[in-house]
């Protein structure tokens, strides 16, 4: 038996579902011995509720030892689960789910404790209290130390604060759930080492505007300084000029760029925006 995990009656139904269910979410597993499917979900059920360590309680209910509590639920068929939270069922589904599936659900009903800490330090961000917002998400790292979209966050402050050694230490570990968002940011570091003399390419497009190489170049020089406006209206003004210049070298230039903000929620307004325009280009 765990603390995370029991089996439920009539007898502590009150105790073990409705109460715990105000703070926070109950998931309750109608199973039966003789049921297969609920032979495969269970153990997951079970194996998710450790490793969320308190973020959803696990309810397991006998359906053949307890008709009551099933009626009460609607149970038709097993396994079926039920989401109590605050008294109410709030979600559920019936059969066996697939351990990525399941994860999913269990992430949907069971949000993060550093979610809230990333809002604020999101928030804090946008006033430019950076210093303050990095705080916030040590404290957030602190709570809930597996979560890696605050890790990710924390290292696109520590860019923005010029502290990229820090950055780098921070996205040499693994990242599993947001594998794109870290490789994205990866390359921006990399893309940061290019030096490229933007006084000379604005002379050059001073000389000609249709000087696509020296535009589709100052895209990526502003890109490698974190001016990500400029280097998309860069590389949109080429597709504006000539889609076709270099085998539509400033598409794949937008693209690039677009790869290379992948999962910044702080650059997503930005994203859309130009992803908007060069489909408008385009068509």
């Amino acid at each position: 038996m765990s603390q995370f995990s029991y089996d439920v009656g009539l007898d502590n139904f009150e105790a073990a579902v409705l109460q715990p269910s105000r703070e926070v979410p109950v998931v309750v597993d109608f199973w039966a011995p003789w049921c297969q499917p609920c032979q495969t979900l269970k153990p997951l059920l079970e194996k998710l509720a450790e490793e969320y360590a308190g973020r959803f309680l696990l309810a397991k209910i006998n359906a053949d030892e307890n008709p009551e509590i099933s009626r009460q639920f609607g149970v038709r068929s097993i396994p079926t689960v039920k989401v109590v939270f605050e008294g109410h069922i709030v979600d559920e589904f019936t059969g066996a789910l697939p351990e990525a599936e399941l994860r999913a659900f269990i992430e949907r009903i069971a949000p993060s404790p550093g979610d809230a800490l990333r809002e604020e330090a999101a928030a804090l961000a946008a006033e430019g209290k950076t210093e303050e917002a990095l705080a916030c998400l040590v404290h957030a790292s602190q709570v809930d130390p597996h979560n890696e979209a605050v890790r990710l966050d924390g290292v696109e402050l520590l860019l923005t604060l010029d502290r990229r050694e820090e950055a780098e230490a921070l996205l040499a570990s693994d990242f599993v759930k947001l594998a794109e968002r870290a490789e994205a940011l990866r390359k921006r570091i990399a893309l940061a080492d290019v030096k490229i003399d933007t006084a000379a390419l604005d002379a050059r497009l001073a000389a000609n505007p249709d000087d696509h190489a020296a535009r589709l170049e100052r895209s990526r020089a502003c890109a490698g300084g974190g001016n990500y406006r400029e280097a998309l209206e860069d590389a949109m003004e080429v597709v504006r000029r000539d889609r076709f210049f270099e085998e539509g070298a400033g598409r794949k230039a937008m693209l690039e760029l677009f790869a290379l903000l992948a999962g910044s929620e702080a650059n997503d307004d930005l994203v859309r925006e130009y992803r908007r325009a060069l489909s408008a280009a385009l068509n």
